[in-house]
């Protein structure tokens, strides 16, 4: 990706109040992006184990499947979440957590999106996104 790209990506990250609250930064390697979502304390939701609040590991993959539409699409325009299944697989535990989004099918007005977020071993998911999004119109 160019560094148009990069920077593209960085306004994204930064136009969002939530998202800068996560932390949440991406790496683009290609044409394939890694969400990264590092550890802090304020993520904490279940401190008996600790685990990381479940509205975050949410929000975390659905900010990356907007934020691998925005890098893609390139309207300039957000892009807006239909609808949205999360999937909890495991507790995300209290340390950097890692996504990466699937465009499984982009039409002219609406795209699926699967995202899966893990820690340390992409083969062992601590969450997983399916979601329908609408496309900025052109």
């Amino acid at each position: 990706m160019s560094e148009a790209d990069h920077a593209k990506l960085e306004a994204f990250l930064q136009r969002a109040p939530y998202i800068r609250f996560l932390g949440m930064r991406a790496e683009l390697a290609g044409d394939e992006m890694t969400a990264v979502l590092p550890f802090q304390p304020h993520l904490v939701g279940n401190t008996m184990i600790p685990a990381l609040h479940g509205g975050v590991i949410g929000g975390f993959l659905e900010a990356t499947a907007l934020a691998q539409l925005w890098v893609t699409q390139g309207s300039g325009r957000l892009a807006k979440t239909i609808d949205v299944t999360i999937e909890y697989l495991r507790p995300g535990r209290a340390m950097t957590t890692y996504a990466r989004a699937e465009l499984r099918k982009v039409g002219r007005r609406v795209a699926n999106v699967h995202v899966e977020a893990w820690q340390e071993a992409r083969n062992t998911p601590v969450a997983a996104l399916r979601g329908h999004f609408l496309l900025a119109e052109a």
